[in-house]
């Protein structure tokens, strides 16, 4: 049973419908093709792109990526490692434990970052005052 799309093939889609899907712009879609991070789509006979639902899946792994703090360049590599054959459970799952201990340590250079700036706030008035001063520019002596 053959259900036809207005591009002719099975569960296929175009940019502009696949963005309707996704929530995304087609401008978007085309820097996500563009910069490598999607594949390129096949295409019909008019030339008209055409997005099976894989796009869709690899859509949601990328916003769901950067929503987690991933940066496109860290995505693209990602979809590039998950679309590898021999690619196991074991690997994703390193992958993932690898992306805990990044965040774990950003939440330490944080951490450190706060208590240095909750140390300035207990800073003295004419401390202040002197340092607020040496990024004034005094020509008079």
């Amino acid at each position: 049973m053959n259900r036809k799309g207005g591009t002719g093939f099975m569960g296929t889609m175009t940019r502009g419908e696949l963005a309707k899907r996704t929530g995304i712009s087609m401008a978007a879609i085309r820097y996500y093709e563009n910069s490598g991070i999607l594949p390129a789509p096949r295409r019909a006979s008019n030339g008209y792109r055409i997005y099976t639902e894989d796009y869709l899946v690899k859509i949601k792994f990328i916003q769901d990526a950067q929503a987690l703090g991933y940066s496109l360049k860290e995505i693209q590599e990602n979809l590039q490692l998950l679309s590898q054959e021999d690619m196991e459970s074991e690997q994703l799952k390193m992958l993932v434990r690898d992306r805990i201990t990044d965040i774990e340590s950003h939440i330490k250079n944080l951490q450190r970052m706060q208590t240095f700036l909750e140390a300035l706030l207990m800073t003295s008035e004419k401390d202040i005052h002197n340092y607020i001063q040496s990024f004034r520019n005094n020509n008079e002596e």
